[in-house]
């Protein structure tokens, strides 16, 4: 009774879940050895090992939070036996499984039905945490009988820890007088304590056999019971079996840490040397952004100088102009005030005597040059865009522009501005000009182009603009109907010299059937049948033209109608009856 009482306290408190909730602590899993839990950082109670081979505290693994996942149910008992071609065809179904994270690796693991409580105790962590309080005279160690004194002595028999009262009880026990009880200073110097592993079926037996069918521990009644027809054996005997096929996995298993080992300080390497060339690389960001923004500060400080040096320039200009003009200004008031005083106060004769002088003072006045307008204005502007140069090894940008384009000063250039043909793109060129009509030189300006057809309203046409970044833009488009249209051409909103403008579409260009000659005689080849549009013959019978002959238009001419422009539409017109065969033979020569 005493032994079945032992074994009973002592599992009790293997599983015993402590009531007070852990501190909450960081996942320091280094210098944590063998006795502390992950988790609560405390010595392991009741340890239970996860498939990941970590472990952890069952009332810690209790406060994870499960989390369901939908997997295939396994086929019945029955079913299972029909073979695997029988299985494939059954109806597959998913239902969900409560799983968890191992809080160290990340595994996912499966609850099993039963809860955390069902997965594989850790006994060796529980002997390794007993050890430790042995060795360490923990305070908080008591008896595995009374559960109530102060630890003096340990049973090697029975494995257990005695006070000093139930120590005494063991030895006047029949069963266990002879059991040897070392005392728990002389315990410091054992590597292992061994204690009995109690069967969780059956509490009162030890495990002590193995059964082969099962492929677990099993005590002597399980064997009498759901173990009775299976194959088993002294737990001594399985260990060599098991033990040697353990070994031979960790042995092929062990070398994958070696490599593994190689691998991450391969990647520590690597790793490092990121880190070291990532410093190298922030210095240089460092020392050119450093010297970039120096560059920038020097660059601005030039603009504000420049913007400084052209405000007193214009201030100094337009002082000069104001005095000028307000000089010119009181010598016209003086002239004129003088001038009416005298013609409406001075007599016939005081007039006469002073009119050599007034008159050539009026007529100098007269032909003063002076501008309406100032001679300036404040067209400044800044083009972050422009490029600067280079200031202290650095490109900059953004320029003070001087020049303003002015829209009044802006003019069109082409041909296709005065002749356009339907159907054919149009395309003139836009030249932009400042106050004092000089070219601009740059692009950047904002284009609008508006062509609508005079009479049809609806018929608008889509223009392209291009920006040739010289001061010059070309525009084009393509008109679809032949009659007026309006083009208007804006520059920053305001039309340019001579907007809006008509141009006047013609129809398509009629193509020309003859040949552009001097006369029919040299175009032919001496042929007397070959005709010209222009109506010139030759004596001879030749029904053509020739040079100095009557008719000829004296320059070379069309021979299908007898325009004398290139470049132009065929006039040519066909009466009916008439042959037009010696003609188009022309054209053909």
């Amino acid at each position: 009774m005493v032994i079945d009482k032992l074994w009973k306290n002592l599992r009790e408190m293997s599983e015993r879940e402590e009531e007070q909730e852990p501190q909450e602590a960081g996942m320091q899993i280094s210098s944590l050895g063998k006795t502390r839990c992950p988790m609560c950082m405390e010595l392991f109670k009741a340890p239970r090992i996860l498939p990941c081979l970590h472990t952890f505290c069952t009332t810690c693994l209790e406060q994870l939070e499960p989390f369901s996942v939908l997997v295939l149910q396994p086929p019945a008992a029955e079913t299972a036996s029909w073979g695997v071609g029988v299985w494939d065809k059954q109806p597959q179904q998913l239902e969900p499984q409560l799983s968890i994270l191992c809080p160290v690796c990340d595994a996912e693991v499966d609850v099993p039905p039963r809860g955390v409580k069902a997965l594989t105790m850790d006994h060796l962590a529980i002997n390794e945490v007993l050890l430790q309080n042995q060795q360490e005279d923990s305070a908080g160690v008591v008896c595995d009988l009374c559960s109530d004194r102060e630890v003096e002595s340990r049973c090697l028999t029975c494995k257990v820890n005695l006070c000093q009262f139930c120590s005494q009880a063991h030895r006047r026990q029949k069963k266990t007088a002879s059991h040897p009880a070392v005392p728990m200073k002389d315990l410091k110097g054992y590597s292992q304590v061994g204690r009995p592993i109690m069967c969780s079926a059956h509490p009162a037996e030890e495990l002590n056999l193995f059964c082969e069918q099962c492929d677990q521990p099993v005590c002597r009644d399980c064997v009498l019971g759901d173990h009775c027809e299976h194959a088993y054996d002294l737990v001594s005997n399985a260990i060599h079996k098991h033990g040697n096929s353990m070994r031979e996995l960790l042995h092929s298993t062990r070398p994958h840490v070696s490599t593994l080992e190689r691998a991450l300080a391969q990647i520590e390497s690597v790793g490092s040397a990121l880190r070291s060339r990532i410093d190298a690389l922030s210095a240089d960001v460092r020392d050119f952004c450093d010297g970039y923004i120096a560059a920038i500060r020097e660059h601005r400080d030039q603009l504000l100088k420049q913007l400084e040096d052209l405000r007193i320039q214009k201030e100094n200009s337009l002082h000069l102009q104001k005095l000028q003009v307000e000089q010119l200004l009181a010598d016209l008031r003086t002239g004129v005030e003088f001038t009416e005083h005298l013609l409406s106060n001075g007599s016939d004769l005081e007039i006469l005597i002073t009119k050599g002088v007034v008159v050539s003072r009026l007529k100098k006045l007269k032909k003063a040059d002076y501008s309406i307008g100032p001679g300036l204005d404040d067209s400044l502007c800044f083009s972050p865009q422009e490029k600067a140069g280079q200031c202290g090894g650095y490109e900059v940008f953004g320029a003070i522009l001087t020049k303003g384009v002015d829209p009044a000063k802006c003019t069109l250039q082409g041909e296709d501005v005065h002749k356009a043909w339907e159907k054919q793109r149009v395309t003139f060129t836009l030249l932009c000009r400042d106050i004092l009509g000089e070219h601009m030189g740059r692009g950047g300006e904002h284009i609008r182009v508006s062509v609508s057809h005079k009479n049809k309203k609806d018929c608008v046409l889509k223009t392209m603009i291009q920006d040739n970044d010289n001061g010059t833009y070309t525009i084009s488009f393509v008109p679809e109907e032949p009659g007026p249209y309006t083009v208007c051409v804006c520059v920053r909103g305001q039309h340019i010299q001579g907007s809006p403008f008509t141009m006047t579409v013609r129809r398509k260009f009629r193509q020309h059937q003859g040949v552009f000659h001097c006369c029919s005689f040299c175009s032919s080849g001496g042929q007397k049948s070959a005709r010209c549009a222009c109506g010139g013959t030759m004596a001879g019978g030749y029904q053509g033209c020739g040079h100095g002959h009557k008719g000829h238009p004296g320059r070379h001419h069309w021979s299908c109608c007898g325009g004398t422009e290139e470049k132009s539409d065929c006039s040519r017109k066909v009466e009916v009856g008439s042959s037009q065969r010696s003609l188009v033979r022309t054209v053909a020569l």
